[in-house]
């Protein structure tokens, strides 16, 4: 997954800007094992040598200045997990028409993505985090970060009011303010319409002059813990396909960690497929998780 001071990808080591909101990483059931095969779901597609690209996300190591912290972002980061359902009636998905709205959506990935142990300190630091990853996808939308065309976020909201206080931590954390009441993020991720992102894998279609003009990447992909495995991720991934569709993208990608086959599996049902790897020593260097790039064909869209 990928991210922050540049606008739309995670902040690395060696580069602590970039735009992608990774952070809080939970004690899920999701290991980091680079030697992690593909999984069965994708594997059928995969050609028989993988290619030397870039990946999509990073690990921020300890820096000084900051308190101490383990912190690793990712463009896509799903878990299984077995968790309550929901009435899907109050289920909204869309883009992001607001700042509060955007601001859930950071707090969301900074609480999803982000592992940070608690010290002295830690809340300046998980406020200045949030706000760099915020003033960065501002950027993106904006069409101000060098080498984006466009950027949209994508998230599925759900009323306080259908939670009951069961998720008071989440509601408090990610909700925003609309006319008809308030709402909680419970899903998010964003669409870039771009050649490439920082320090990530490239797609390699469309081919040829013009690839910038209807090639793109979802980055950030996350849904809350709390309410995993409730169809919020293929609901995210639906309208983002919908949305870059109308922006006349034909060729859509999204980074997926090589140990990850929950996310192999949600992107392979939502009509992606394999097309290319982060070699080993690519993703030592970057200090994350190997990625796997994958692919789908927005042309066949009615």
């Amino acid at each position: 997954m990928a991210l922050l001071s540049s606008a739309a990808a995670p902040p690395s080591a060696r580069r602590p800007t970039g735009p992608l909101l990774s952070f809080l990483l939970p004690s899920l059931r999701c290991s980091l094992n680079p030697s992690a095969r593909i999984s069965s779901t994708l594997r059928r597609e995969a050609p028989a040598k993988s290619l030397f690209l870039s990946s999509d996300a990073r690990y921020v190591r300890k820096r000084r200045g900051f308190p101490r912290s383990d912190v690793r972002t990712a463009a896509s980061h799903l878990c299984e997990q077995e968790r309550p359902a929901f009435d899907r009636s109050f289920l909204s998905v869309g883009e992001a028409m607001s700042d509060d709205e955007l601001w859930a959506s950071i707090r969301l990935r900074v609480r999803t993505f982000y592992n940070f142990n608690e010290s002295y300190g830690i809340e300046d630091y998980k406020a200045y985090v949030a706000k760099r990853e915020f003033e960065g996808l501002k950027d993106r939308i904006a069409g101000k970060t060098m080498g984006f065309r466009k950027a949209s976020c994508i998230n599925a909201t759900l009323p306080i009011s259908a939670y009951g206080g069961s998720i008071d931590e989440l509601c408090s954390v990610c909700k925003f303010s609309k006319k008809k009441g308030d709402r909680v993020v419970v899903g998010t991720l964003d669409i870039n319409w771009c050649l490439q992102m920082p320090d990530e894998l490239t797609g390699k279609r469309p081919e040829g002059l013009g690839a910038d003009l209807t090639r793109a990447y979802l980055s950030n992909v996350c849904v809350a813990k709390e309410l995993q495995r409730n169809g919020l991720g293929y609901a995210l991934i639906g309208e983002s396909k919908t949305v870059a569709h109308s922006w006349g993208i034909t060729d859509l990608y999204v980074h997926v960690a090589v140990d990850n086959e929950a996310a192999q599996k949600l992107y392979a049902k939502s009509g992606f497929i394999y097309e290319s790897e982060e070699p080993a020593w690519r993703a030592r260097f970057l200090g994350r998780p190997r990625r796997y790039l994958l692919w789908t064909d927005l042309g066949k869209l009615s």
